[in-house]
C-alpha cells in the first residue's frame, strides 16, 4: 500500500513539474532567412512590342555559406483572383496573362528562399508583398 502512495505521489510531482516547465517555455523565434530577396513593383514592359505588366524578384544577399535556392514572383490585377506566377534559383520574372489594362491597380507580390550549404532549404522563406502600383 506505501508503494502506490509513493508512486502517486512521485506522479503527482512529475505532473506539476511539466505543467510548470510547459508554462515557463517560450516560443522562439524563427532565425532569419539565409538570403535576402528584393521585389519590383508591377511595371509596364514592352515585350516583342506588346505591352505586358511584370514583377521580378531577385535574391540581394546571403549569409555565410548560404545560397538562393528558390525564386517565386507573382503579379496580378488587384482585387481579382489568378494572375501569374513564375519560379526561380535567385530570381524569377512573372508577367500579368491579360493583355495590360492602363489606369489599373496592379499587385506584385514574391517568396525568396534560401539554402544553407549542403543541407536542406530554410523552412522560413521570405515573404514579400503585396506592392501595388497603378499604371
Amino acid at each position: 500500500m506505501m508503494r502506490a502512495g509513493v508512486a502517486s505521489l512521485a506522479a503527482l510531482t512529475l505532473a506539476l513539474a511539466g505543467v510548470v516547465g510547459a508554462a515557463g517555455a517560450h516560443a522562439e523565434p524563427m532565425p532569419p532567412p539565409p538570403c535576402g530577396f528584393t521585389l519590383s513593383p508591377p511595371h509596364v514592359v514592352q515585350v516583342d512590342g506588346v505591352s505586358k505588366v511584370t514583377a521580378t524578384i531577385t535574391s540581394a544577399v546571403c549569409g555565410v555559406a548560404a545560397s538562393p535556392y528558390q525564386s517565386v514572383a507573382c503579379v496580378e490585377l488587384a482585387g481579382q483572383q489568378g494572375g501569374s506566377c513564375m519560379q526561380g534559383t535567385d530570381s524569377a520574372q512573372a508577367y500579368y496573362a491579360e493583355p495590360y489594362q492602363p489606369g489599373a491597380t496592379y499587385a506584385s507580390r514574391g517568396r525568396g528562399c534560401g539554402i544553407i550549404v549542403p543541407t536542406l532549404p530554410a523552412d522560413n522563406c521570405q515573404i514579400l508583398g503585396p506592392i501595388t502600383a497603378t499604371l
